[in-house]
């Protein structure tokens, strides 16, 4: 009989591996017009397998021009001049129009503010819904519709069946709202971009699609990127938050944290803006885009800016676990 191992010879207990994120974005900066200017600058960021982040900030700030980066559909005169968009494996900077086809729609899902703008007013939604899932899915004709109804009827559409052939003028915003989800998710994405999905909604309908999503999210691992100016609407369902302004990543960390005891005097001031019964508002403007301001881009409408605010460039600090800042009081606070 073989001897038993000794303790000295037993393996070593294994280290979990922590699983690779979904989405990083590494260093994205995007230019505007010939490229001299910067509308994003040095943004970083990943998305985990299932969680949902969300990115705040004052229009203008990057956001929303960070999602389309990921997205690949930038407007006119702006383009990624540098910095990497892995998703699952796969680098999306410089992709061909047949490879994006291979993501959108597949891996990588969107729903944008005003739902009627992306559908056909002369189409029925099932119909565009049930061509979307033949280019995404593959699926046959009558399979195609079958899945269709299936769908508007997941997404909490009353009569489905009926819906289907209904045109988008005939449906009301969030009726709308929901079956532009529906052809979001048709593909099974892996990570769904919502960008100011609920803005322009009610404030019963925006709950009913703010619970769809999470629904959707408890179901198939969804991962979720929400572009939204409400942080009542962060606070409810995003996991982590990245706060924007005038292009860069000021502030970043796990919700509840960040919107407790914010390390950055500008999510400070969005937090006390967007309080009960606030009519208070943030002075000043942000510098116009393209701007390159020596230091801290937020110095001149900061209660506590001081000289080595403007004195040089102001990195993402750590003011705890999984928490960066981009203030120099930071060091002070940790």
């Amino acid at each position: 009989m073989p001897p038993s191992p000794s303790a000295e010879t037993k393996a070593e207990p294994r280290t979990a591996v922590p699983a690779a994120p979904l989405l990083r974005v590494d260093g994205l900066h995007v230019t505007v017009g010939d490229g001299s200017r910067e509308a994003v600058h040095d943004v970083s960021f990943t998305v985990q397998r299932g969680e949902a982040v969300g990115l705040v900030g004052e229009s203008g700030s990057g956001k929303t021009l960070t999602c389309r980066s990921i997205l690949g559909v930038l407007p006119k005169g702006c383009a990624v001049g540098a910095g990497t968009i892995d998703l699952g494996g796969v680098e999306l900077t410089g992709l061909t129009r047949r490879q994006w086809d291979g993501v959108r729609g597949r891996t990588l899902g969107a729903v944008f503010q005003d739902p009627a703008s992306y559908l056909n007013p002369s189409i029925t939604v099932g119909r565009q819904l049930a061509e979307s899932l033949r280019v995404a899915a593959g699926l046959p004709r009558a399979r195609a519709r079958t899945r269709a109804v299936e769908l508007l009827d997941s997404v909490g559409l009353r009569d489905p069946a009926t819906v289907y052939h209904r045109y988008p003028d005939e449906l009301s915003g969030g009726m709308l709202q929901r079956a532009l989800i529906a052809i979001a998710i048709g593909g099974e994405p892996d990570l769904l971009i919502a960008d100011e999905a609920t803005t322009a909604l009610d404030v019963v309908i925006q709950a009913e699609v703010l619970d769809l999503l999470a629904r959707l999210r408890a179901e198939s691992g969804l991962s979720l990127l929400l572009v939204t100016h409400d942080l009542a609407v962060v606070a409810e369902t995003c996991d982590r938050v990245l706060v924007f302004y005038a292009g860069e990543l000021v502030e970043s960390g796990p919700t509840a944290q960040v919107l407790r005891s914010p390390a950055h005097p500008y999510t400070e001031a969005l937090l006390r803006l967007a309080g009960p019964g606030s009519a208070e508002v943030l002075p000043g403007q942000p510098p116009p885009a393209g701007a390159k301001p020596p230091g801290c881009r937020f110095a001149d409408r900061c209660a506590y800016a001081e000289d080595r605010c403007t004195a040089g460039p102001v990195t993402l600090r750590s003011p705890g676990e999984n928490r960066a800042a981009r203030c120099v009081r930071v060091e002070e606070e940790s």
